[in-house]
């Protein structure tokens, strides 16, 4: 899928390849300022914009791969990200423990794709980004606005005075919300949704697939926050007898069906299934008994 680069004000939108679909995304550029928000999308394009010097800080929204892909570009440059996710930038080891990857053959497997495919090199920020800040660049005003759940201190951007907003990977698809790392929260991942949909925006801006949405989204938030409600409903489906979370994750309630590499696929299966495991304990909607579960 080709996207087209898109442009509100100084607010540049640039499409990353293959519809911005994972292990890329889009990223935000502002003109003038010279900021550059998740630098993961075109990489060729990125190096045009650094070998320019039109990039003078970068901005995370948060500390996933996917988003900072390219960041090798810049290295020369001030980053920015929120304070709680910064540390598994520091430290390849603290990165793969921020997804909770103790079977050692995919944490070997994230290691080698981190450093080949992604270009890790640990970085401490310059400065941190704070939700409620306001920060103005060159005539441009950017609420800041944490948004966790997705991970601890994911962050949106709203630019007021053209009425974008970037919600990052509150990206309103088909596949639902992720909230499968260590320290994500599916509650906060709602709360998350329904503090975005309140925001005055002109613009709707995501990290992935369809990417700008000029229109209120309208039902699509409503069938984003569907997929959390189907993957339970689902799961509670299937746990009419005793399973393991072994038996849960080759049901493939989150990706319909197997997938490979299984240290991507089983592995997320499993981060977010069990995330669902533990909400439903807590609501006392499933029991345990050893190392299975069921529905009550």
């Amino acid at each position: 899928m080709t996207m087209e680069e898109r442009h509100f004000g100084p607010i540049h939108f640039l499409p990353g390849p293959n519809g911005g679909k994972y292990p890329h995304c889009h990223s935000i550029y502002i003109e003038g300022a010279g900021v550059l928000i998740d630098p993961a999308s075109d990489r060729d394009g990125l190096a045009r914009l650094s070998n320019n010097g039109a990039v003078r800080e970068v901005w995370l929204s948060h500390w996933h791969e996917d988003h900072f892909r390219h960041l090798d570009l810049f290295d020369h440059l001030p980053l920015r990200i929120s304070q709680i996710d910064a540390p598994p930038l520091s430290d390849i080891e603290l990165f793969l423990d921020g997804y909770g990857l103790d079977d050692p053959d995919f944490r070997d497997f994230w290691r080698t794709s981190l450093l080949r495919e992604f270009h890790f090199q640990p970085r401490t920020p310059s400065s941190f980004l704070q939700g409620g800040d306001q920060i103005h660049l060159e005539g441009l005003t950017v609420e800041i606005i944490h948004t966790p759940g997705h991970t601890p201190g994911h962050l949106a951007f709203f630019f007021k005075e053209e009425g974008v907003l970037f919600m990052g990977d509150y990206d309103l698809t088909r596949f639902g919300p992720w909230y499968g790392d260590t320290d994500s929260s599916i509650q906060e991942t709602v709360s998350s949704i329904e503090r975005l949909r309140k925001v005055p925006a002109k613009v709707w801006v995501a990290s992935h697939e369809t990417g700008v949405f000029e229109a209120e989204p309208g039902t699509l938030w409503d069938e984003y926050l569907r997929v959390i409600e189907d993957r339970e409903e689902r799961l509670l489906t299937f746990l009419d007898r005793p399973r393991t979370l072994e038996d849960i994750v080759e049901a493939w309630i989150v990706y319909r069906r197997p997938r490979e590499p299984r240290a991507i696929f089983a592995f997320g299966e499993r981060a977010i299934m069990k995330k669902h495991v533990e909400r439903l304990l807590g609501k006392a909607l499933l029991a345990r008994e050893g190392n299975t579960f069921y529905r009550r």
